[in-house]
């Protein structure tokens, strides 16, 4: 059984009457997830791609069994959506907005950490499992199915190296973008423990960047369990100029910490092999196999 999504997950869609709220539901739909409703205040009783949309998530959940919600909110209304969905106990929430006060991911996250539920995001492209399932804005023809787990902190290199994995014959189980923000929910140590018991990954990639200790949090939790399957990774940022963001509101190094050496050294230091390119991955995956 693949972690956290899977052909029968059923799906609320919130925002789902703005321009990413409605075109992203088509493609969700076309991709085979179950799409079962979605909210916008003020616009129940209309349709999206055949959905139906309600006021609230209480009058969603009243007419729908859903297990998960995204967010295609604005900013300034994302957290207000976010606890909506905390409150009705949904557990799995994938927070697709980016630029969200960080006072307001805190709590975001901590409401739903108390409630034993999961965050994805935000400023996440979402989450995948090839043929399955998708919850999120991932272009669906890169992706393959197979045994490669993939977590991520960038959307676009999650793409890249999906790709790059899927021409050299290596399908993918579940791929996740945990968001570039500073504060995400679903972290990399998360997501490697769902990795470890999930049957259908033999093998995780894991895709960082400079900025924060995230990766190297990853790294110290690979070599104190004595981490079963073989990991790979890539950090993005090796030309940054110091103490600049580069992308994501979360890429920022100050002096040593953060630096795209000093996550390449802890990895090294825990046995995982770290790709120069993107492109090495599939070799690295086909050496350490």
């Amino acid at each position: 059984m693949s972690i956290l999504i899977n052909k029968d997950t059923r799906i609320l869609v919130q925002g789902i009457t703005g321009r990413q709220g409605s075109f992203h539901t088509g493609l969700m739909h076309a991709y085979g997830s179950k799409i079962l409703a979605g909210v916008t205040p003020g616009k129940t009783g209309i349709l999206v791609d055949g959905v139906p949309v309600y006021d609230s998530v209480n009058d969603a959940i009243q007419q729908n069994n859903v297990d998960a919600s995204v967010l295609f909110v604005p900013a300034h209304a994302a957290r207000s959506a976010a606890l909506e969905a905390i409150e009705a106990r949904l557990p799995l929430l994938v927070i697709i907005t980016e630029g969200i006060p960080i006072r307001d991911t805190i709590e975001v996250i901590a409401r739903a950490k108390k409630n034993g539920l999961t965050v994805i995001g935000p400023n996440s492209p979402g989450i995948i499992v090839p043929d399955e399932c998708k919850i999120g804005i991932m272009p669906t023809h890169v992706y393959r199915k197979g045994e490669v787990g993939i977590v991520s902190r960038s959307g676009t290199l999650t793409y890249e190296v999906a790709a790059e994995l899927s021409r050299n014959g290596y399908g993918q189980s579940t791929c996740i973008g945990i968001g570039g923000d500073p504060c995400v929910g679903l972290d990399f140590v998360e997501a490697l423990e769902m990795f470890r018991e999930d049957h259908d990954t033999r093998v995780v990639v894991i895709i960082g960047e400079i900025g924060g200790n995230a990766e190297e949090r990853a790294a110290s939790y690979i070599r104190e369990t004595a981490y079963p399957k073989p990991v790979t990774a890539y950090v993005a940022g090796w030309t940054a100029p110091q103490g600049k963001k580069m992308g994501h509101a979360g890429a920022i190094i100050l002096g040593k910490a953060g630096t795209a050496e000093n996550k390449k050294r802890e990895f090294e230091s825990a046995g995982v092999r770290v790709a120069k390119r993107p492109s090495e991955i599939p070799r690295i995956i086909t050496e350490t196999m």
